[in-house]
């Protein structure tokens, strides 16, 4: 599991602005899933605060933190299984792309009789 995105260097003076492209667009997006994991975490808060602490009574402080770590702790697993599952999807289908072979090459020249 990757806990921090990778940055690769560039190998030459050419690949340069793809190699900065594709880390910015890394970048963004680890910043963004933190953005997400942060309103998720809020909305999980208030959601147990507003819907459960009513049921469970007023010193049911740690019962809660038990129900929103349960809840989170579920939620990650899950997304963490399906974003595993499309990266496999993603590799088999990188595979296949790669080892199949070229079309045979279409003859394009035209003979002057």
């Amino acid at each position: 599991m990757r806990y921090m995105a990778t940055v690769k260097t560039a190998r030459s003076l050419s690949e340069l602005p793809s190699a900065t492209i594709r880390s910015m667009i890394e970048l963004a997006t680890s910043g963004f899933g933190v953005v997400v994991a942060l309103a998720w975490n809020e909305f999980i808060q208030k959601a147990v605060r507003d819907y459960l602490d009513p049921y469970l009574g007023k010193n049911s402080g740690l019962i809660s933190m038990l129900i929103y770590a349960i809840i989170v702790t579920v939620l990650a697993v899950v997304v963490t299984m399906q974003l595993a599952y499309l990266q496999n999807r993603f590799e088999v289908l990188e595979s296949k792309v790669k080892t199949r072979r070229p079309a045979a090459p279409t003859s394009t020249t035209h003979s002057k009789k």
